[in-house]
């Protein structure tokens, strides 16, 4: 699988765990930065690793910041992009089934690397609902997102 990541400063140490973790299973990466602690900003890691998976270049995408949830609001501005701030394996589990989220996002300062990985897991073991009412959703999603044009 073609995975793409990214992270500003604060998740900067994850997306170098979260990253060897998932070569160790073989995974391939694009690795979008940052590639230190120095201050960057969010947006620009979001939207790169957005516009790899929404033009079919990665297979799904992975972003790290403090919360998860600037990451999850930049990258939800490009097109075809269903970004979901994940904390709990719930989350995962749901953001992946329900809202078929293609980008999935961290806070580091809100789980530990452990959990981090473990949603992970949880998320790349699970697959996108053929419910009805699931794929309507995701389909009224992409509606409004065209309204916009």
């Amino acid at each position: 699988m073609k995975i793409a990541i990214g992270a500003d400063h604060a998740g900067f140490e994850y997306k170098q765990k979260i990253a060897k973790y998932l070569i160790n299973q073989e995974h391939e990466i694009m690795d979008f930065g940052t590639d230190s602690l120095d201050a960057t900003d969010y947006p620009d890691y979001a939207v790169l690793v957005a516009k790899a998976v929404s033009m079919g270049k990665a297979d799904f995408g992975i972003l790290i910041c403090g919360t998860g949830i600037g990451m999850s609001i930049a990258a939800n501005k490009v097109k075809g992009v269903r970004a979901a701030v994940v904390s709990t394996r719930f989350t995962a589990e749901s953001s992946k089934t329900h809202n078929h989220a293609n980008v999935i996002t961290f806070g580091s300062r809100v789980n530990s690397i452990e959990e981090v990985l473990s949603f992970l897991q949880t998320y790349m073991q699970a697959s996108y609902s053929e419910d009805t009412r699931h794929i309507a959703r995701v389909e009224k999603i992409g509606k409004y997102e065209n309204e916009n044009e």
